[in-house]
C-alpha cells in the first residue's frame, strides 16, 4: 500500500481530486466522459504539470476495451454503465445518450500504480468491480468507500459481505446530503490541514476524518435498516414520498421524523444517500 496515494474512481469535475491534492496526497483519477475530464485537466492542470494528479479518461469494466457507456443529459454524475441506472434515471426525466468509451479492468490500474491509501469509489452501479478486484492484491488500501445501494436490502447485505471477505471490519455511514456541511477538523487527521468548502456532488472527508464513529458490521447493517425503512416511506420510489411537501408543512415533522428515523440528519424528510466507508 501506497500511503500518500489515494483513488479517486469517478472523477466527475475534479471535486474530490482537488480536496485530495490540496491535503498533500498524490491522486490517479478515473473518469469515463471525455468534457468532464478536459474541465478537470484545466482546472487542476497545476497538480498534472508538477505529477501529483494523474487522470485516466476510461470506464471501470468487466473487460478491456471499448463498451457502451450512457451519458446522462440532466445530471452529469448519473453517467453510468448500467442500463438498471439508466431506467432508474429515466423515472426522473433524465434521459441519457449513449456513447463509446475505453473500458478497463481495476487489476490493471492497481498492477500499474499499485494499492492506495484510500479508495474513492462512487461510479454509479459499477462500484463492486472495484471491491472485488480488491480480491486479487495482498495488501488492501487502509480505507475505502462506495455509494451503497438505496433499492435492495440483499444488495446491501453482499456489499458489507464481500468488505468482510476482504478482510474490512469497521465501517462510518455517511449521509452525502450533509456533505456541504462537513468541516475539516484541526489537527488534521489526514494528510495536511486545509480550511475546505465541500461543492455539491463532493464526496466529502475520509478515512478518520469521515463524520461518527466506526461502528462493527453488525451495528452498520441495523443502523441501514433504519434507513431503508425512510428510503420505503420517503426516498425515491417511497410509499409516502408524494406526501413529503404536505408533511413538512406541518409542526413537528421534522422533530418526529428525527426521532423515528434519522435522528443525526439535517432532512430526515428527504433520505438521501449515504457513502459506506470502510477500514481494518
Amino acid at each position: 500500500m501506497k500511503e500518500n496515494l489515494i483513488f479517486d474512481v469517478g472523477l466527475h469535475k475534479g471535486e474530490d481530486s482537488e480536496f485530495y491534492l490540496k491535503k498533500g496526497f498524490n491522486v490517479v483519477a478515473i473518469e469515463a466522459l471525455p468534457h468532464l475530464c478536459s474541465f478537470a485537466r484545466t482546472r487542476l492542470k497545476r497538480y498534472i504539470d508538477s505529477g501529483q494528479l494523474t487522470i485516466l479518461n476510461v470506464a471501470i469494466a468487466d473487460k478491456t476495451g471499448p463498451i457502451t457507456f450512457y451519458m446522462n443529459n440532466k445530471e452529469s454524475m448519473w453517467g453510468t454503465t448500467s442500463p438498471e441506472w439508466v431506467k432508474r434515471n429515466a423515472r426522473f426525466g433524465a434521459d441519457s445518450s449513449e456513447i463509446k468509451v475505453g473500458g478497463i479492468l481495476f487489476n490493471s490500474i492497481l498492477d500499474k500504480f499499485g494499492v492506495p491509501y484510500y479508495l474513492k469509489i462512487d461510479i454509479e452501479g459499477a462500484d463492486l468491480l472495484c471491491l472485488k478486484a480488491l480480491r486479487d492484491v495482498q495488501s488492501k488500501p487502509k480505507y475505502v468507500s462506495i455509494e451503497s445501494t438505496k433499492t435492495s436490502w440483499n444488495d446491501l447485505r453482499a456489499e458489507f459481505s464481500l468488505f468482510e471477505a476482504l478482510g474490512y471490519s469497521r465501517f462510518k455511514l455517511v449521509q452525502q446530503a450533509d456533505v456541504e456541511r462537513q468541516t475539516c477538523p484541526f489537527p488534521a487527521k489526514e494528510g495536511l490541514y486545509i480550511d475546505h468548502r465541500f461543492e455539491a456532488d463532493s464526496s466529502g472527508l475520509f478515512g478518520e476524518e469521515a463524520p461518527g464513529n466506526w461502528v462493527s458490521k453488525k451495528e452498520a447493517l441495523k443502523m441501514y435498516r433504519r434507513i431503508f425503512l425512510g428510503y420505503k416511506l420517503f426516498g425515491d420510489a417511497g410509499s409516502l414520498v408524494k406526501f413529503k411537501p404536505h408533511l413538512r408543512k406541518l409542526p413537528f415533522s421534522e422533530d418526529l421524523a428525527k426521532a423515528m428515523l434519522f435522528p443525526s440528519l439535517s432532512n430526515p424528510l428527504f433520505p438521501g444517500w449515504f457513502d459506506t466507508h470502510a477500514t481494518y
